[in-house]
């Protein structure tokens, strides 16, 4: 089965000999050397100030919380992976879901204010998809209302907003490392930011609270990377031109073939997203179910990115309903796209949906 992802597992000579050096030098994990070489060639290659790695994308998200001092509720998406809104709940904070917009498909920065309570404290933006959010707008509301911005860039590796990596906004924004990303170290994530004594405390918040040989200061987690992860971000890492480059020229042929027949993400102005996903909206959950049916059947798995729509989750109930996002998670279909994909698959998935947009057509 063709899955809308492939892990890319880059040269096994070189991971080998990174392997070899692990067990030469028996350090394993707590800032080893390959992390801490990740570490500075990320924010080289992002053109960030610090780059702290964590041991996964969701664990960020909740060190970015604790790091920031979030309290009580906070704005977030409706339209996003579940870790999102389900980091703030596991952190006690209460997710209130304002909706999204109509084509980016990213948190509508002129919804936020309405959907504020007096025990707000941040605003929770993910970059769906790797589309820039409207960094400014929210920037914005958030100096209004004092409130604390963080970006949930799980899908966002080497995408920008105005030359610029749009991972520099906010007062965080936190990555996803995991397996299935354009960029991965199997398992991992990230916390950027450009406030070198919140990069600090964020350190220690990862490390136990641990300052030092005989030092603790305070409360922390073991959000760690180990150097096997690290290694394999190494790799990656020298590829991702190439990564980058396949993933682009995969998405184009999409948007060439399928552009008149159904809805595709519109970029937020100003910005260029990094075609981590290739998202097609379709006309209604039947057609959904339909096209998934016959791709099903030449042997290509596509996904129901993001469904259902986090509003209507039982354990964050009650909530507003949240229009946009429902109506736009019953329709969306995520199609394959990774390097290295056949042609002749890209064409057969092409071709599954051209059918079906000409029956709508003649239908409608």
């Amino acid at each position: 089965m063709i899955n809308v992802t492939k892990t890319y597992l880059g040269d096994l000579g070189k991971f080998k000999r990174y392997v070899e050096q692990i067990y030469a030098t028996g350090w394993l994990t707590n800032h080893g050397p390959f992390s801490i070489e990740l570490e500075e060639r990320l924010q080289d290659f992002l053109g960030v100030r610090n780059v702290i790695l964590t041991c996964n994308g969701t664990i960020a998200l909740q060190v970015a919380y604790r790091a920031l001092g979030v309290t009580g509720s906070a704005v977030t998406t409706p339209f996003s992976f579940v870790a999102t809104s389900s980091t703030l709940e596991w952190e006690h904070i209460r997710p209130r879901f304002a909706d999204i917009d109509a084509k980016t498909w990213n948190l509508d920065p002129q919804l936020i204010e309405a959907s504020l309570a007096p025990d707000t404290t941040a605003i929770v933006a993910t970059h769906v998809f790797g589309n820039p959010c409207a960094v400014e707008e929210i920037q914005a509301v958030a100096q209004r209302n004092r409130l604390k911005v963080i970006y949930d860039g799980a899908h966002a590796f080497a995408s920008r907003y105005r030359d610029r990596s749009v991972l520099a906004w906010g007062d965080l924004s936190t990555m996803s490392f995991h397996a299935t990303k354009l960029f991965h170290t199997i398992e991992g994530g990230a916390i950027v930011t450009s406030d070198d004594e919140l990069a600090r405390q964020i350190r220690l918040l990862c490390n136990f609270g641990i300052a030092g040989v005989d030092k603790i200061v305070g409360p922390g987690i073991n959000a760690k990377i180990n150097e096997f992860s690290a290694a394999m971000g190494l790799c990656l890492l020298d590829d991702i031109d190439s990564i980058l480059s396949q993933r682009e020229e995969i998405a184009a042929r999409y948007t060439a073939a399928l552009g008149d027949y159904y809805d595709l993400q519109v970029v937020q102005p100003g910005g260029r997203q990094n075609n981590s996903y290739y998202p097609v909206g379709l006309r209604d959950e039947e057609q959904v179910l339909r096209v998934r049916s016959g791709l099903n059947a030449i042997g290509v798995n596509p996904r129901r990115y993001f469904y259902p729509s986090l509003d209507t989750l039982d354990y964050l109930a009650p909530q507003q309903p949240q229009a946009i996002s429902r109506e736009l998670s019953q329709r969306i279909l995520c199609l394959p796209l990774y390097p290295g994909l056949p042609q002749d698959v890209q064409q057969a998935v092409i071709e599954v949906l051209q059918m079906e947009g000409g029956r709508m057509a003649v239908a409608v």
